[in-house]
This record gives structure tokens, C-alpha cells and sequence, in this order.
């Protein structure tokens, strides 16, 4: 898909890979651009629309109202919406012992909302025959994040999610991309050991750019570090192997574990 023409919004689109991605999409000619985020970054979303002349909507997605009131929003403003990029996300760190509220936040933020997004959206793309839905994941859902147990597990529901849609409706004139960064600058980069890192901190702007290859690709799963599928590949083809690598890295990491 090209985005020139097509109405496209993009969620957490204040800072970071949402405001680089809806900045690229203004830049490659799309009809409109609606950037959706908290209502805490009100200022910063509304410099990024201006910036693009686009709208700018404050949303919390993970609340299927606000999800609703935002593609409502944007239909009223340019019309049907062409491609959506649920993207924004979050970081509560721990393990199993994480706060149920951490837990809750992370599973709405990170899968309902894209969730919320589908059932707003697919009648609509299936009665036009076309439309792209682009969720943001992560690399740890692809192999596990070590420091955070809510933002690893919940990350791989969101992939099996954006599989679960292809699946339904690729073949329905919807196309459904996954994004599964590694570190990236955003705002959620901490200082301190971190493995996400270990392959390099990728700048927002890069990211967008090969967003946007891989949508005209048409590609389901999208990796800023092509070094992630060759670890994907040795996770399937040893899992026990893969465990106890994870369990050193980890160890090199954050340090042995006592008791």
C-alpha cells in the first residue's frame, strides 16, 4: 500500500515511532493524518498536527470509548480511515509479582486496544474492500523481555493478535501488519543495563522509514533489527537451548540472581 491519498491515524502520535511515522506520512502525500494521544501530552500532539497540518485527538486506547470517539474524529474530518497504526505502549516493570493494576493496564494498552481498533474499523475496510491495520508489538514479544514480565507477555498476545487478524481478513482486502522494534529513543528508553539494547538503539526516524518499505511491501512482520529474526529462528529450532541462553544473557545483564 501507498499512503499517498489514504486517511491514516496513528496512536501514541506525540513522541517517539508514532510522531516519526505520522510525520512520515504527511511527508509521502497521505489525504490526512490524525495523531491520537493522552490527554497529559495535549501540547506536544498538538505541535506534532501542526506541524503536519493534521488532527489531533487526546484518547486513553485503552478504553473502547475513547477508540470509538477517536476514528470517529477522523471520519468526520476526512473520512473513512485507510490505515490505522495502533501504536502506543507502555513499561511496568516485574515479573509475576507486578501489581494486577500494571498488569491491566499493560493487557488494554498493548492488546485491547488494537482490539478496540478492529471492531471499529473492519466493517468498514470489508464493505470497501481494503484498508491496512498496523499494530506495534515488540521484539520481546517475539522472544521475551527480561526485566518485565507484563510488557513480554502482553507484547506476544499483541503478535498473536495481528496474526489472528491477517488470518481473518488478508485475503479480504485488509492488510495487517505487526511491528516489532528492538530498543528504540523514545520515551520509554531508560538509562542501565538493558538487552533490548544490545544490537543498538535505532532513532525513531529510521524506524518510520522502514515502516513505511514494509507497508508498501505489504509485509506482516516488520523488524527494525534484522538480527531478531535469526533469533527467532534459534528459539524454534531449540527452545530448551534458547531458555538457558536467555537465562545467561540475563545473568550478564542484571547479574546472577541470589537466594
Amino acid at each position: 500500500m501507498q499512503v499517498q491519498g489514504k486517511v491514516c491515524v496513528v496512536t501514541g502520535g506525540a513522541s517517539g515511532i508514532g510522531e516519526a511515522v505520522a510525520r512520515a506520512y504527511a511527508a509521502s502525500g497521505a489525504r490526512g493524518v490524525v495523531v491520537a494521544d493522552l490527554k497529559t501530552s495535549r501540547e506536544r500532539l498538538a505541535a506534532v498536527a501542526g506541524d503536519i497540518d493534521g488532527l489531533a485527538v487526546t484518547a486513553d486506547v485503552g478504553l473502547e470509548e475513547d477508540v470509538k470517539a477517536l476514528v470517529a474524529a477522523a471520519e468526520a474530518k476526512y473520512g473513512p480511515v485507510d490505515v490505522f497504526f495502533s501504536n502506543a505502549g507502555l513499561s511496568r516493570k516485574g515479573q509475576e509479582t507486578a501489581s494486577d493494576a500494571d498488569w491491566d493496564v499493560s493487557w488494554r494498552v498493548h492488546v485491547m486496544s488494537h482490539v478496540f481498533a478492529a471492531r471499529a474499523l473492519v466493517p468498514g475496510m470489508l464493505s470497501r474492500g481494503s484498508g491496512y491495520l498496523l499494530n506495534t508489538a515488540s521484539a520481546a514479544g517475539l522472544l521475551a523481555s527480561l526485566n518485565s514480565m507484563p510488557y513480554g507477555v502482553t507484547k506476544a498476545a499483541a503478535i498473536a493478535l495481528a496474526e489472528h487478524l491477517a488470518i481473518q481478513y488478508g485475503d479480504r482486502g485488509i492488510r495487517v501488519s505487526v511491528l516489532c522494534p528492538q530498543s528504540v529513543q523514545t520515551g520509554m528508553t531508560t538509562p542501565g543495563p538493558s538487552a533490548a539494547r544490545v544490537d543498538g538503539v535505532m532513532q525513531p526516524e529510521e524506524v518510520a522509514r522502514i515502516v513505511l518499505e514494509a507497508m508498501e511491501e505489504e509485509r506482516f512482520l516488520i523488524l527494525s533489527h534484522p538480527t531478531v529474526d535469526e533469533y527467532v529462528k534459534r528459539k524454534a529450532s531449540g527452545r530448551d537451548r534458547w531458555l538457558s541462553g536467555m537465562r545467561r544473557l540475563r545473568d550478564k545483564i542484571y547479574g546472577p540472581r541470589s537466594g
